[in-house]
Formats: structure tokens, sequence, C-alpha cells
């Protein structure tokens, strides 16, 4: 499957905010609901929020090889009397030459934990429906393309495979997965059902495989009439938690589901398994099978936590120089609440001689990836962020973090989840980390104790100015 051999090139030409070119392709440098800064009354700028369909984008674009997954995983078979099949090679799936060819040459050596049990359902014949939980990295995107590779019928010139994303750009990576893997595949074609791609009206789509967004493929399958969706025998519904999160996403995923012949097979992918994601899967999908990991907590066994009490930015800072120099310290990932704070920090520690990158919302999402890429490889020792980075960054050599403001809700408590995966970014994989949170008030001391009393844990007064208390406590 080679690029000219999709549908027209995506019209480059349309109304959207400035564009850049990610892998040969034009993608949108703001993204959808991207928070610029505001100017608040004090004089500084409003906390920045985490983007989930950015947040997955970036965890798309830095992640170059399978995270390691220690979670163990949880199969609900629809029919618990068949029996359950798992795999630990690609030929055992017996794929086409062709497409495990493909596989290979994507570097895939053997499945990972969820393709084990994944692949062999969404294989099966009879078809058989899925719900499965997987996060970024897990070989998700992987599975579902390499499925329907091997689903389709080249001989048959109509769209046989539907699969919806949340945005423009989450599309292009997906379709950027399937055209690698069906490299040696030159009779399966795919087409971009998004925006400014714009088709004949009328005109029926060939290519077996599409891939888009939900508006885009509604109008696709009812105002144009380019696919049929009675022909559509696998749909792929990706990113859920993220659908459901942009207005409109559901209603037209459900407006297109309702379309589809009853032996259409369902496969629905999502993060995070809230009970809105649930509702929205019971729509979707009937009689699945249900894939769940097992969630292993993020432990703070292996983190040391401390407080600082300070009472302007420049002790925070005179503290945090004095933290440099009682510790060996191989990476640093410092958080701040708003922008205008993180930049302010990133030119102190600049000024200091440190190596320092920064991190914030109002950078395209491309630009995020290039400087966690650098961060992750050594080439800054010291990352300087907004909540943007909170989740799922994965830097093993980072051995602190600091909490240079703490995370608050929107009515000023303690944000325990935000906290948990910040001060997550140390102590990974079995390492010992070191948390530092620094205090300026009466409230920001509140804050820690509510985050104590959540997490039952006691955090420990650090003075920074004693170095002889400094390395007794983090010793």
């Amino acid at each position: 499957m080679s690029q000219n051999s999709w549908a027209a090139a995506v019209d480059v030409q349309e109304a959207t905010s400035s564009q850049v070119t990610f892998k040969g392709y034009p993608t949108t440098s703001k993204l959808l609901g991207n928070i610029m800064p505001v100017k608040a009354g004090n004089g500084g700028w409003r906390e920045e929020r985490v983007n989930l369909a950015e947040q997955s984008l970036l965890n798309k674009l830095i992640r170059r090889s399978l995270v390691r997954n220690r979670n163990q995983v949880e199969v609900l078979q629809a029919d618990p009397n068949s029996p359950l099949y798992s795999v630990k090679t690609f030929e055992e799936l017996r794929l086409k030459p062709e497409l495990l060819k493909g596989v290979y040459n994507m570097g895939f050596n053997r499945p990972s934990r969820i393709q084990e049990n994944a692949l062999p359902m969404m294989l099966a014949q009879p078809p058989q429906n899925l719900i499965a939980q997987s996060q970024s990295g897990t070989g998700k995107t992987a599975a579902f393309s390499l499925a329907m590779l091997s689903h389709v019928n080249p001989d048959n010139k109509w769209t046989q495979c539907l699969c919806i994303a949340p945005t423009y750009e989450l599309a292009l990576q997906t379709g950027q997965v399937i055209e690698q893997m069906g490299k040696f595949c030159p009779d399966v074609k795919l087409a971009y059902a998004i925006r400014g791609n714009r088709m004949e009206r009328g005109a029926k789509l060939q290519q077996q495989i599409v891939i888009g967004t939900p508006g885009t493929v509604h109008d696709w399958c009812t105002k144009y009439k380019l696919i049929d969706p009675k022909k559509i025998t696998m749909f792929v519904l990706d990113e859920a938690d993220v659908m459901i999160a942009t207005q409109g996403h559901r209603d037209q995923s459900i407006r297109i589901h309702r379309q589809l012949p009853m032996n259409c097979q369902m496969l629905f992918f999502s993060a995070t398994f809230e009970d809105s994601v649930w509702r929205f899967a019971e729509q979707i999908v009937s009689e699945p099978n249900i894939i769940r990991l097992k969630r292993e907590e993020e432990t703070l066994d292996t983190i040391k936590q401390f407080y600082v009490n300070c009472k302007e930015k420049e002790d925070k800072f005179t503290a945090l120089c004095n933290l440099y120099g009682a510790l060996t310290i191989a990476q640093a990932m410092i958080f701040c609440k708003t922008r205008k704070m993180a930049a302010w920090l990133t030119e102190s520690l600049t000024k200091e001689g440190h190596q320092v990158a920064l991190l914030s919302g109002e950078m395209t999402v491309e630009q995020r990836a290039a400087v966690i890429e650098r961060f992750r490889s050594g080439k800054e020792k010291v990352l300087v962020t907004t909540n943007v980075c909170s989740r799922g960054i994965d830097v093993e050599q980072v051995s602190l973090v600091v909490n240079f403001e703490l995370p608050v809700d929107l009515d000023g408590n303690a944000d325990n989840d935000t906290y948990l995966h910040r001060i997550g970014r140390t102590g990974r994989f079995g390492r010992r980390g070191f948390a530092v949170n620094m205090v300026d008030s009466e409230h920001s001391m509140d804050i820690i104790k509510q985050i104590e009393m959540h997490f039952d844990r006691k955090i420990i007064k650090l003075d920074t100015s004693n170095l002889e208390e400094m390395e007794n406590l983090i010793s």
C-alpha cells in the first residue's frame, strides 16, 4: 500500500490555523480545545488544563516502541463456554505472508500483552465483537490495523472496514500504521474521511478501508453516499474516552453505528473506562468480549516525599538551587501552574547554568514531542512544565520531581490525581525517587495535609538551608 493508492490527497488549502507537516502530512498547529494564555486578575496567567486529544496524540508521537506493561490482562468472554485462545507469536495467527512481512518490517517481533489476547478474538471466524481497555504504547493501533488488513477482500472494490478517531491528527497517525503494515499488500487501498479531503458527490469509494473523524465519515455515508454502510463488515471506534469528551462526536458515532448491518464486527477501544465510556460502549457493541488491564496503581513506595517552607518565588528558587547542591540528580521535572511562572523559572535556572527545557500549552503537539525527545535523550537535564506533561511521560532517569506550585482543583482543594501523576514521573520501574513540594502559604500547607490524608503518607518537612539535615533525610 503506497501513498498514491490513497484517496485524493488532503487539501492543505482548507481554512485552518497555521499548519506544519509531520512525517510528510499536513497537520494543524493548534488542536481542538488548546487553551491560549488569558490574563487573570492577579496579573498572572490562568492554570493550564490538559486536553485529552492533544495528550493522546503527544503519547503517540513520543512512543517509538511498546511501553513496559506489567499490568495483568483480564479477559471476559461473551460466551464463557467457548475456548479462550491467546498467541505468543504472529505465526500462530496464520496471517497472509505479505501481511506477516509487513508486521515484521515494522519491528514487531512478538505480540504485546494486549495483542496476545485481542488478536485471536479480532481475527476469529465467525467474527466476535470486542471492547478493550488499552493505553497508548500497548500495541493497540497495530492490533486493529492488522485485523482490518486481514479482514478485507482485495477483490471487492468497495469500503469494507470503517475506523473512526476523534481528531484529524489522530486519524492520520492511525492511517500511517495501516500504510506501513500494509506495505506489501498493494491491492488493499486506504481513504481518509477527514476535513479537507473533498470527494465527488455520489462517486462510490473503491478503497476497502476508510479511516476518519465522525462528522466526515457520517457525511460520506449519508450526504455524499460515497460509502454504502450496509456493506461495512468491520467497524473500529478508537479513543472512545477522547471521543465522548469532544462535543458532537458521541452522537455522530452512534448515528454511523445505526446504519451498519447487524452482523458487522464491532471493535471498541478506550484508555479509561469511566461510567460514561461504558454507557457509550453499550450503545455501540452488543455481546462483546471484554479485555481490561488490571490497573497496577502508581505506587508511592519508591518515592520519598518532602515539603519546603518558602515565602516568595525567589525563596522557592533558592531552595531548588540548594537541593541541586545536595543531591546527585540525573534528571528533574519541575511542575508549575501557569505558563508565566514556568517561563520565569526556566529563565532563572538557565542563568544559573542549568540545561533546561520548557514545555507548555501554547506549543504545538509536535513541538512538545520534540522537547520531550530531547529531555529523554539527556540533552537537557531539567524539564520545567505545566500540567500538559503530568500524564503518561516515562523517562527512566528522572530522580527528582518538584511541585514548584501545588496542584489544586477548581475549588482550590488538593488535586490528588494530578499530584499522583506528577510525582509518579519519578520512582519509575522500581527505582528510588524524590518529590519536593514548595509551600508558600497557609493554604498550600493545608493542601499538603489534604494530600497526606488522601494517600495516608507522611510528607516530611525539609530545611534546604541545612545541608547536613538534607543529606540525612534524603539518604
